[in-house]
């Protein structure tokens, strides 16, 4: 047992030792701790075990060094020979060392230079390489700055993007390439920014000068216009040369580019003046340069946005009138220059640019536009009373929608407008000539023109078409039936026509339209404003019976006038009155109704001043007797109408319609003259507020009543039959004889009778009357009852009013 641990150790003892002569020194610590770890004893074992193997490898070395000893004792021998030839040597090479030093100092030095001189070459040979690389891209960058500075900014992003593309990779290891490559972007930047600027300012310069563009365009279409009215009339002739024509610099209407000019009209101011473009007055480079720097930018998009929406804001802008517009044309004027000028801008924008602006937006801006002018002017129009404004507007509205459809713009709205400018134009002409009407008639004499002279009748006779053979054939001085007023009335009419014709033209309407324009006008003016003005001058409280006499007179002239305006509205527009759709004139109509207000206004006329006299009466009712003559007021009554009556008499009555007319109106008036004063002395007699009347109150009504018949029958107008005047008074009459002869057993027993001798007194009538007449007699006569014949008097009224009213309920019932 002890003999293999023994084996044991001894074997582990050589393993350790081996790993220590093989393994490195750094090694060995574990190796050596190993044996303290073992048995006890192990370490002192080990350290003899140790020995052991130093004294063998003692043994071994002295054993190779006794092997080797005399070969190193000969080596060294023979170094110690060779070391004084050493020595020697090491001076020699010593010696020639220092002469080699000595003779290759300069060629070192030159060698060094050379050296030196070969670093620069080579180093300028690289900065050469390099400065030519570097070159071009400082060069585009001086050319960059160069552009930036004189605002060639398109030139500049391309420069830009050829540095970026091109030149800054070849040399971008440099510093400076690295700066510029971060400037470009900022640079952008700028450059956007200063463009944008310069289209704002492009945007405010236009809007200043959009008046002036549409003012241009405006002329040059009115020019235009004027030219092509010129060669149609040459067209006849054989002299025509095609017109040049332009405003934008492109062909509008199929006209060609260039200068309007006509051979034939040298002598024209007009033809040799240079025809002004948009592109003279408006300078759109910053446009096409912000357009062309987004485009290049990528962001076009935005430019296009931004250019769009500020357009709509300025149309909305130069959509909006000044508050005052109406008041003068140059408001006017100015309104559509604007607008003209806006679109003219527009337009030029579309064909110049590719999709800045599209057709849909330039529609869409339009549409919008056309809504607010329509608006607009409708508001504006309505307010303004100046026939002549209204008809410079609607010349600018034709000239605007002129140049516009020249745009390629739809202007139909514009025209269809123009209908109801015409309306208001119609209304300001009626009432431009109501008030002409007016002072016509204000100063007027109302009585028939005087003619001195054969000069003086054809001045009337030119202004007015009168033809009248009897007074041809009369000697100087006489007079024409009508007065003043008519002749003026007439020219009146003529110029009323002519103002009307004025808005006609230009409106491309057919001589049919014009003609219909012309004559529904016309009918305005006769039918309203002078039917109007007829009516209210026979209202007027300060027109006598001898002016309303005048004016029945006046309008039948003025009606017997007015075929001669039909031929003069035919004779202005060449349409046939024959024509289906032709529209008549319905002056006969208003002449006849003014002329039947003013026999009226004569009727009531006479009658008031009728109610005037009746209204001085005064009667003493209770009177005994008479005083055996009629009254004073009745009598003036009478002479007033008598001398009102001579009037109608004295009426120029010079040919047949004259003396008919005359003659009617006066028979009218004095029948209805009578018939008033008659039924006035009725109800008189009948007032509710007179309570009594006597006898002789009777008697003298009777007298009064008398002189009526007596003016009736003394025929105070010719042309009555028989006691047709008479029997206006007739209820009157029968009802004083039945009182006036008391035959009321007649009356009550002819009653009913057709052939009665009272047949016109009415029973109500008649108990009324005796009524008053029963109550005089209770009151004044106190003593009738001792009186016989007094008493059957009352008795006889008793039973007369009984019988009365029996008749009387009668007659109700």
């Amino acid at each position: 047992m002890a003999d293999n641990e023994t084996l044991e150790c001894v074997t582990e003892h050589e393993r350790i030792l081996q790993e220590i002569e093989n393994t490195d020194t750094a090694c060995v610590g574990p190796t050596l701790r190993s044996i303290y770890d073992d048995q006890p004893n192990a370490h002192r074992r080990f350290m003899e075990k140790l020995d052991s193997r130093i004294r063998n490898h003692d043994r071994e070395i002295e054993k190779m060094c006794n092997f080797h000893h005399q070969g190193f004792v000969d080596a060294i021998t023979e170094l110690l020979k060779v070391r004084a030839d050493a020595e020697k040597l090491m001076g020699q090479v010593t010696d020639t060392n220092r002469r080699l030093q000595d003779a290759g100092r300069e060629v070192t030095a030159q060698t060094e230079e050379v050296i030196r001189c070969r670093i620069q070459q080579r180093n300028m040979a690289t900065t050469v390489e390099k400065l030519q690389l570097c070159i071009p891209v400082l060069e585009m960058y001086s050319k960059l700055k160069e552009q930036l500075d004189s605002k060639r900014y398109y030139a500049a992003l391309k420069t830009m993007e050829q540095l970026e593309k091109v030149y800054i990779p070849r040399v971008s290891q440099y510093r400076f390439c690295q700066i510029m490559a971060e400037n470009l972007p900022r640079l952008r930047e700028e450059i956007k920014e200063i463009s944008m600027s310069d289209l704002k300012d492009f945007l405010e310069s236009i809007r200043k000068h959009s008046d002036k563009v549409g003012e241009t365009a405006m002329r040059q279409a009115q020019q235009h216009r004027t030219f092509n009215s010129a060669v149609a009339k040459q067209v006849h002739t054989g002299h025509y040369s095609k017109p040049v024509y332009s405003l934008s610099g492109r062909t509008h209407m199929h006209i060609s580019n260039g200068l309007l000019t006509d051979d034939d009209t040298g002598d024209e101011d007009e033809a040799d003046e240079e025809v002004l473009t948009a592109q003279d007055l408006v300078d759109f480079s910053p446009v096409y340069r912000c357009l062309h720097i987004y485009t290049v930018l990528g962001d076009r998009e935005t430019f296009e946005n931004y250019y769009r929406k500020q357009r709509k804001k300025q149309a909305r802008l130069v959509l909006q009138p000044q508050a005052n517009m109406h008041e003068t044309v140059e408001g006017y004027r100015k309104y559509f220059n604007q607008i003209v000028g806006f679109f003219v801008v527009e337009d030029h924008i579309l064909h110049a640019t590719r999709g800045l602006v599209t057709r849909a937006f330039t529609d869409e801006l339009w549409n919008m536009a056309l809504s607010k002018i329509i608006a607009v002017l409708r508001t504006h129009s309505s307010y303004c009373d100046d026939p002549d404004l209204v008809l410079e507007l609607k010349n600018l509205i034709v000239i605007c929608a002129d140049t516009l459809q020249g745009y390629g713009f739809p202007v139909n709205r514009l025209f269809d407008l123009l209908f109801e400018v015409r309306d208001q134009y119609n209304e300001t002409l009626l009432k431009k000539w109501a008030v002409v009407f007016r002072e016509i008639f204000e100063s007027d004499n109302y009585s028939p023109i005087p003619v001195e002279t054969e000069e003086e009748y054809k001045l009337v006779t030119s202004r007015f078409p009168f033809h009248d053979p009897e007074i041809e054939k009369q000697d100087f001085p006489k007079k024409l039936p009508m007065s003043q007023s008519v002749p003026q009335i007439y020219t009146q009419v003529k110029e009323f026509i002519y103002a009307s014709l004025k808005f006609s033209e230009s409106l491309h309407r057919s001589s049919t339209e014009i003609d219909d324009m012309l004559r529904k006008s016309t009918n305005l003016l006769l039918t309203r404003t002078l039917s109007s003005c007829l009516q209210n001058l026979i209202k007027k409280p300060h027109i006598g019976l001898t002016e309303l006499v005048q004016i029945i007179i006046n309008t039948t002239h003025l009606e017997q006038a007015c075929k001669y305006l039909e031929e003069f509205i035919t004779n202005i527009t060449n349409v046939s009155p024959e024509t289906v759709h032709t529209t008549r004139l319905y002056g006969l109509s208003t002449f006849k109704d003014a002329r039947h207000a003013a026999e009226g206004e004569i009727y009531t006329k006479l009658n008031q001043k009728i109610d005037e006299f009746i209204q001085l009466a005064d009667y003493e009712w209770s009177m005994a007797e008479s005083d055996g003559r009629a009254s004073g007021y009745l009598m003036d009554l009478i002479n007033f109408l008598r001398s009102t009556f001579q009037v109608f008499t004295h009426l120029p009555n010079n040919n047949n319609d004259h003396a008919s007319m005359s003659g009617k109106v006066a028979q009218t008036a004095c029948m209805s003259a009578c018939k008033h004063l008659s039924t006035s002395l009725m109800q008189m007699l009948l007032d509710t507020e007179l309570k009594q009347i006597s006898m002789g109150a009777i008697q003298q009504f009777n007298l009064d009543v008398m002189q009526c018949e007596l003016f009736a029958s003394s025929e105070p107008v010719p042309g009555f039959q028989g006691d047709t005047l008479q029997l206006a008074f007739i209820d009157l009459r029968q009802l004083l004889d039945l009182f006036m002869v008391w035959d009321w057993s007649t009356y009550l027993a002819d009653y009913g009778q057709p052939n009665s001798k009272y047949l016109r007194v009415n029973p109500a009538t008649a108990l009324a009357l005796l009524e008053k007449m029963k109550d005089t007699n209770k009151k004044n006569n106190i003593f009738t009852q001792f009186r016989k014949n007094d008493r059957d008097k009352q008795k006889l009224i008793e039973t007369v009013v009984k019988q009365l009213r029996s008749l009387v309920n009668g007659m109700s019932s």
